[in-house]
């Protein structure tokens, strides 16, 4: 099979202005990023017709490193839905450099089921994640120039709670000093930096319904306590104005199209692990003003990224998803039945059987917030029919929808019956009204414990000291009404990454709280999560390259099984130099 850069160079891309014309947006209100990118005003968004569409839900079972291809699913869904007749865009995150450049590589999809011009969306894209990055450490460099000039008045900070952010993965800079040097470099004080995505512009940005909330929860962005134990903010400092001036071409969301030219918005960009892993309010309501289905997707496992979408997402815009997709692999499975991470992709049945647990508790939780659920099995080159006809029978014996998915390989084709379920599951078993998972009048630890307890099946929630003293705060300020988002790592229902499968008799511990008073949550961080990811051994920018006036390399490492009528095939995985061979109707890809 082709690569995902030499499908992406071959699709026979529209101009922006005709993928414009298919959804009713009115072209001459576009602001072109070149020939197939441009920027679509908010002011378009018609909430009365945001309540007429369906919205869906695309999430999956706990990731491995490798993920479990949300994005795929999500862009195949997509295609599959308008080759049926149904009209439908796609709504998704923005990538990030950290990962890009990291473990995971793009996040664009694959194969045949791409947004595209991919290297433009994985790479600085219409500057966005730049201008965020700006924003938050304009407010850095404005707070500490208010200090230095402020300290023969008596000012000065008690507590600086603000951190300065970068889209690059950096342990080095999680905790730094500034201000060393002479005394005109500033006051020496300990700092530090998180990656952009979890900064708290990050989530204003994507939580905000247009450029006035934008201005309003800036103001209310909470940078610190002062000398007098007072709280001080953006609009203390006055300069709220400023900031909303370096995002006011981000906010509007980005169109695209995929590789069969359907519509596609992509806005924002936090992760599930580390915020709330949702793209924009902005995106995903100007989806549903101009289709009639929207499939949007939600970071991570369903434990992270779903219950954020509903509990911070879905309560703070006003929208419910008609249906969840749930993705799933046997790879995955097999992990969390105990099989080994190096031997999933071998034939195990009886693995698979055993981590069906870890899909079902994820089916309940989605349930438990009133949702019906369709089960996508994303195919590998390694899966055996076996292995595939176990989930399926599970899935049939508890009356859940299944599909697989091969989009990767034929497009929409490959999703057509996959397209089929989901429209008649919405036509005749739609999701129940949401049912959050805690009222906003709970206070902050009933809502981690209810979290915790409920969705990730801990027997309790411990406090740290230094947490203990932040609930505190967040109790004197009047805080408690803000919903929760809880920093955990992907790869378990616990706090330990390698506890796959349903661990069982854990705790939750939590070692500190962020308050975000202009997004409006509270982040409780969850063991040793950090908010800036480091690298691994072997950096995915080892393999990014600019040759013969291309880029390459912006791929991961996962085998897909596709249909292939060329009969036996094999392939070689540049990153982790393996090579791998299969049987007829199969083939691989680098993601």
């Amino acid at each position: 099979m082709k690569t995902d850069f030499e499908i992406a160079r071959e699709a026979s891309l529209l101009p922006i202005n005709e993928i414009a014309r298919q959804t009713g947006i009115p072209t001459e209100a576009l602001e072109p990023y070149g020939k197939y990118i441009a920027k679509v005003p908010y002011r378009l968004i018609d909430d009365e017709r945001v309540k007429k569409s369906n919205l869906i839900l695309v999430t999956s079972i706990t990731p491995t490193k490798s993920g479990n291809g949300k994005t795929t699913v999500s862009v195949g869904l997509a295609l599959g839905m308008n080759r049926i007749g149904k009209k439908t865009m796609v709504a998704l995150r923005e990538p990030s450099l950290g990962p890009c450049f990291g473990m995971k590589g793009g996040a664009a999809g694959g194969g045949y089921a791409q947004v595209l011009p991919m290297e433009k969306i994985n790479l600085h894209f219409t500057g966005d994640f730049h201008a965020i990055t700006s924003a938050n450490n304009m407010i850095s460099a404005l707070l500490d120039n208010y200090i230095y000039q402020h300290q023969d008045d008596g000012f000065g900070m008690k507590e600086v709670l603000w951190r300065r952010v970068l889209d690059v993965n950096d342990r080095n800079l999680r905790n730094i000093v500034t201000g060393l040097g002479g005394k005109t470099d500033g006051i020496v004080a300990e700092g530090g930096f998180d990656i952009t995505p979890a900064s708290e512009i990050m989530a204003i940005f994507c939580l905000a319904k247009d450029e006035d909330d934008l201005r309003r929860r800036i103001e209310n962005v909470l940078l610190g306590i002062t000398l007098e134990g007072r709280p001080f903010t953006v609009k203390d400092l006055g300069v709220a104005g400023s900031i909303v001036a370096i995002l006011h071409d981000a906010i509007h969301p980005n169109l695209v199209q995929t590789t069969e030219n359907t519509p596609a918005l992509i806005h924002g960009g936090p992760f599930a692990n580390i915020a709330h892993g949702c793209n924009s309010v902005m995106a995903t309501k100007m989806a549903m003003t101009f289709s009639d289905y929207v499939i949007t997707e939600a970071g991570f496992g369903a434990d992270l990224g779903a219950e954020k979408f509903f509990d911070i997402k879905c309560r703070k815009a006003g929208i419910a998803p008609k249906l969840t997709v749930l993705v799933a692999t046997a790879q995955a499975l097999k992990m969390h039945g105990g099989v080994n991470e190096k031997e999933i992709k071998m034939p195990n049945p009886e693995g698979v059987r055993r981590g069906l647990a870890n899909m079902d508790k994820h089916i309940a939780n989605l349930q438990a917030f009133g949702q019906t659920v369709v089960v996508c099995l994303n195919r590998f080159a390694t899966d055996t029919d076996e292995e595939l006809a176990i989930v399926r029978h599970h899935c049939q014996q508890q009356g859940i929808g299944f599909a697989i998915n091969t989009a990767f390989g034929e497009g929409g084709k490959g999703a057509e019956a996959f397209a089929r379920l989901v429209v008649e599951t919405i036509e005749n078993r739609p999701s129940a009204p949401l049912k959050l998972m805690y009222d906003d009048a709970d206070d902050i630890e009933t809502k981690v414990r209810k979290i915790a307890q409920n969705i990730y099946g801990a027997n309790d929630v411990v406090l740290k000291p230094a947490a203990r003293k932040k609930l505190t705060r967040i109790k004197e300020l009047g805080l408690e009404h803000f919903p929760v988002c809880i920093a955990k790592t992907q790869y378990s229902f616990s706090e330990d990454a390698k506890a796959y499968g349903l661990p069982t008799n854990f705790d939750i511990t939590i070692r500190d709280f962020v308050i975000n008073t202009g997004s409006e949550m509270i982040v409780a961080v969850a063991g040793d999560m950090m908010r800036m990811p480091g690298l691994p051994k072997a950096p995915q920018a080892l393999n990014i390259d600019y040759i013969n006036g291309e880029i390459t390399g912006l791929s991961g490492c996962t085998s897909y099984s596709i249909p292939n009528t060329t009969g036996f095939a094999s392939n070689s995985c540049r990153r982790c130099d393996t090579s791998t061979a299969w049987g007829r109707k199969s083939t691989t890809r680098a993601t």
